[in-house]
C-alpha cells in the first residue's frame, strides 16, 4: 500500500497535461467563454451605453457617472477594435472583461452600470443583436445570390437542356426555367430570415436576473434605442429563451440543404461525362498527379459545409432540450454553434454566387442531352389526346410502343418513319414531328409556372420586381 505522499503525487498527476494544477485549472477552462463571447464585444458596449443612458433619463443613475460610462465604453470599443484590448480568461466573459476594463477607466462610477440588470439579461441582448445583424446579412447575401441567378435565367430563358427526375432524363426544360427553381428556393429562404428578424425584435434587456426589477426602469427607451420593436413581455422567458438562435440554425440548415442541392448539380454537369458547365480556375483546383484533372473543390466544400451546420442545429437543440426554467449555465454552449454556422453559411453562400456568375455554359452539350432518352414522349401522349382523341391512358400505351420501337431500332421518337408510327396507331399524321422536337416541347409548355421560354422571362420579371 502506497504512502500519503505517493497518493498526493498520483492525485496530482490523474490531472493531466494543462489541468496539472488541480479542480481549480478544470474550473477556469470549462466556466470561462471569453475565447468565444469575445465576438460580441460592439453588441455589448452597444447595449450597456443604451442601459446608462436610460439609467440616468430615469433618475437611477446621476448624468455625471452616465456620462463618464459612456465615455468610457467608447473608450473600450476604440481599444478592442484597434486590437489594443487585453481579454482575461479569469474574467470569465466579455461582461466582465469589459466591466473590469471600465473600472480602471473611470473608477466607482463603473460598478452603477449594473444596476438594474444581470448577466442573464445582458448575454440574452448582445447575443440577440448578434442574431440579428447576422440575419440582416444573411438576408442582403441572399438577395444577391437570387440576382445572379436571374441574370443567368434571363440569358437562358430559351437555352434547352433535360429535365430530370431520379436523375434520369425527364422532359425538356430550359436552363433559364431550371435556375428560377432556386431563384424560388431561395426566395423561400430569404423570406424565413425576414420572418425570424420580425420573431426576435425584442428587447431581453431589463428582464434582470429572472424576475425583472424594482428599479423604474424604462425597457421601451432602451428597446427603441437599440432598434427593437419592443421589449420582451415575460422576464422568466426572456432570459431563457434561444428560439432566436435556434430559428437561425434551423433557416441555416435549411439554406444550406439548398446550396448542397446546387453543389451537387455543379459537381454533376461539370463532369466530363455531362459537360453542361464549366467552371474557372478561381473555383477549382488540379490535381497533384493527373494534369488533366480540374476539381469543383468550391462546390464540393459548399456541400459539406451542410454537415456543420445541421450538427450546429442538432447540438443547440440538444443543449436546450429538458432545462428547466429559467436560465442554466448549459446555455453558455449556445454561440459557438451559431458562430460556425453562420461563418459557414456566409462562405457558402459567396462561394455560389461567384459559382453561379462564373460558370461558362455549354448549351450546345445541353440541348443534344435534352433529346436523349425519348424526353419528348410526353409531347407524343400529349398529342394523340389533342389530335386522335385518345383517353391519356391509351395515348400514354401507344406512346411506350413508339418508344420501344424507336428503342429496337436505336433511333430518336423523331426519326421513326411516319409508317411506323401509323402500324402503331393509324389516327398518327405527318403533323407529329412538330413537337417531337426539343424546341417544341419547351415552347409547348405555357402553363403558369411551366418551364416555356415566355413564362419563364414573366416569372424573372415578377422576381426582379420583388429582388
Amino acid at each position: 500500500m502506497a504512502d500519503d505522499t505517493t497518493d498526493t503525487k498520483s492525485s496530482n498527476q490523474m490531472w493531466g497535461g494543462r489541468f496539472a494544477s488541480g479542480p481549480d485549472a478544470i474550473m477556469e477552462e470549462i466556466n470561462a467563454s471569453i475565447g468565444f463571447d469575445k465576438k460580441l464585444f460592439a453588441q455589448d458596449i452597444r447595449g450597456s451605453i443604451a442601459h446608462a443612458t436610460m439609467l440616468a433619463h430615469q433618475g437611477i443613475i446621476s448624468a455625471d457617472d452616465k456620462d463618464k460610462i459612456v465615455h468610457g465604453l467608447n473608450t473600450i470599443l476604440s481599444e478592442i477594435e484597434s486590437g489594443n484590448f487585453e481579454f482575461s480568461r479569469q474574467l470569465e466573459d466579455i461582461h466582465m472583461n469589459v466591466e473590469a476594463r471600465l473600472a480602471t477607466l473611470i473608477g466607482p462610477a463603473a460598478g452603477r452600470l449594473h444596476t438594474a440588470r444581470s448577466r442573464n439579461d445582458q448575454v440574452a441582448l448582445d447575443f440577440r443583436l448578434w442574431v440579428k445583424e447576422e440575419l440582416e446579412k444573411t438576408e442582403r447575401m441572399l438577395t444577391g445570390l437570387i440576382a445572379a441567378f436571374l441574370d443567368r435565367a434571363e440569358e437562358h430563358a430559351e437555352s434547352v437542356m433535360p429535365g430530370f427526375t431520379h436523375l434520369q432524363t425527364a422532359q425538356p426544360v430550359t436552363f433559364g426555367h431550371h435556375c428560377m427553381a432556386y431563384v424560388e428556393m431561395f426566395g423561400r429562404d430569404r423570406a424565413r430570415v425576414r420572418h425570424a428578424i420580425e420573431h426576435l425584435d425584442e428587447s431581453p434587456i431589463g428582464a434582470a436576473a429572472l424576475a425583472g426589477t424594482g428599479y423604474p426602469i424604462d425597457r421601451h427607451m432602451t428597446a427603441k434605442a437599440l432598434g427593437f420593436r419592443e421589449p420582451t413581455r415575460n422576464s422568466i422567458d426572456t432570459v431563457s429563451d434561444r428560439d432566436f438562435a435556434i430559428e437561425f440554425l434551423s433557416i441555416a440548415a435549411i439554406a444550406g440543404m439548398h446550396l448542397s442541392r446546387l453543389a451537387e448539380e455543379i459537381v454533376i454537369w461539370s463532369t466530363p461525362q455531362f459537360g453542361f458547365v464549366r467552371l474557372s480556375d478561381a473555383f477549382s483546383t488540379g490535381s497533384s498527379i493527373m494534369p488533366q484533372k480540374k476539381n469543383p473543390d468550391a462546390a464540393e466544400l459548399v456541400r459539406a459545409k451542410t454537415g456543420r451546420i445541421n450538427g450546429s442545429l442538432v447540438a443547440l437543440l440538444t443543449i436546450m432540450k429538458g432545462l428547466p426554467l429559467a436560465y442554466s449555465k448549459d446555455m453558455q454552449e449556445d454561440k459557438e454553434q451559431v458562430f460556425d454556422a453562420a461563418e459557414s453559411l456566409e462562405l457558402a453562400i459567396a462561394a455560389m454566387t461567384g459559382m453561379v456568375r462564373d460558370m461558362t455554359v455549354n448549351t450546345a452539350r445541353m440541348k443534344a442531352a435534352a433529346g436523349s432518352g425519348y424526353s419528348t414522349a410526353t409531347d407524343l401522349a400529349d398529342w394523340l389526346v389533342r389530335e386522335a382523341g385518345l383517353p391519356f391512358r391509351d395515348a400514354h400505351h401507344v406512346t411506350g410502343r413508339a418508344v420501344a420501337l424507336a428503342e429496337s431500332k436505336g433511333c430518336d421518337l423523331a426519326e421513326l418513319p411516319l409508317s411506323d408510327l401509323q402500324a402503331i396507331h393509324l389516327d398518327i399524321t405527318d403533323k407529329v414531328y412538330d413537337v417531337l422536337t426539343v424546341e417544341a416541347s419547351v415552347a409547348s409548355r405555357k402553363s403558369f409556372g411551366g418551364t416555356a421560354p415566355s413564362e419563364v422571362r414573366r416569372q424573372i420579371a415578377f422576381w426582379r420586381a420583388r429582388n
